[in-house]
């Protein structure tokens, strides 16, 4: 038997043919046995990668202050469900609800689920949200309440596929074998595959339909409960080519084929494609802003104020947390945000509200 995952996948391609993108990176995220989420997954300066609610603690105190005016234009229902998608550490989820309870009634009518499919990092958010139920999948999430959805650095991590235009046509970019070992390799588009935009020669298009399927059943989800989602994440406000497949690990880029499983693999998140599909369920849907925009209208100016005031002896590492956050060359251009809520009532606060189709 094969004893590592690159070994099962070279088994694989050598039986079956070459692997469209998205089919490889789910294997390496997702592999029952050796996938990076199932096994491999670490967060932080130690791990393979750091997300906003583990630079600093005002990014949770922010999305906290978002869910906070959420609630209140839902009409402050209680209960109702709070629900994180990919919830790392559950760093966020605890900020968040730091701030509930600084809310009148807010702590008391949020009832806690988190889907995760990481064991590791499920006991690791358990650890940090005890009260939370946990579900492997957002098809498990009840319909009985409303809701409010945060899914922060979760759809790059949803596999996309590849495409190349070239004088002959469009090809879709593969993982086959070249002496053995694991390549990239085009083969010819399936008659299923629809260019999304004019592209040009050479142009690299990816498409990925996990992604817009999420936007799908949160669109749905929403309009069967009511409330709002909030998606964060690097992306693309845009239609437009590039290819975005990366493999980090320690916080430095490698080679997407060198080490199947050890590595997290991502792509840009592609709003257009999300907010579209979420439109055409009948939510509405926000503008795509970034994330700089985001937090300022939240006020994170203020918070970052305070916090310097009163800790005049930190405004140094303060002040790296704010500028990696906000600043234009980190993250805060490269991070979009997205809301979507049902019914028009629920206000997108911080977002600016865009009911037409997109």
């Amino acid at each position: 038997m094969a004893s590592s995952l690159k070994d099962r996948l070279i088994e694989q391609i050598t039986l079956e043919g070459p692997m469209p993108v998205d089919a490889y990176m789910a294997r390496c995220l997702l592999d029952p046995i050796d996938g990076y989420y199932t096994k491999h997954a670490t967060l932080g300066a130690d791990g393979d990668f750091i997300t906003a609610p583990l630079v600093s603690q005002m990014f949770g105190e922010m999305l906290g202050v978002w869910v906070a005016q959420t609630w209140l234009s839902m009409g402050s229902p209680s209960p109702f469900r709070l629900v994180e998608i990919g919830g790392g550490d559950g760093t966020l989820m605890s900020d968040i609800l730091r701030v509930a309870e600084r809310v009148p009634g807010l702590r008391e009518a949020v009832r806690v689920t988190m889907v995760e499919i990481s064991p590791h990092l499920r006991a690791l958010q358990g650890q940090k949200v005890p009260d939370a139920a946990f579900l492997s999948s957002l098809d498990g999430v009840a319909e009985d309440l409303p809701v409010i959805v945060i899914a922060n650095e979760l759809l790059d991590c949803l596999p996309a596929r590849q495409f190349i235009r070239t004088e002959t046509g469009w090809f879709e970019r593969c993982v086959g074998l070249q002496d053995g070992a694991l390549a990239f390799g085009l083969v010819p588009a399936g008659q299923d595959f629809v260019p999304p935009f004019d592209a040009a020669i050479g142009d690299l298009v990816e498409i990925s339909l996990a992604q817009t399927r999420l936007a799908e059943n949160l669109a749905l989800l929403i309009k069967k409960t009511s409330g709002a989602a909030l998606l964060i994440d690097y992306g693309r406000d845009r239609p437009g080519p590039g290819d975005t497949l990366q493999a980090l690990y320690r916080h430095q880029k490698h080679d997407q084929l060198e080490a199947p499983g050890a590595h997290d693999l991502t792509v840009w998140a592609d709003f257009p494609a999300v907010a579209g599909t979420a439109a055409r369920t009948g939510v509405t849907v926000s503008s795509i802003v970034t994330q700089r925009d985001f937090l300022a209208r939240l006020g994170i100016d203020a918070r970052h104020a305070a916090l310097r005031e009163r800790n005049r002896d930190q405004a140094e590492r303060l002040q790296r947390q704010y500028d990696r956050l906000m600043a234009p060359d980190q993250m805060g251009t490269l991070f979009k945000v997205l809301g979507l809520a049902f019914p028009d009532s629920v206000n997108l606060f911080a977002l600016e509200a865009n009911e037409t189709a997109l």
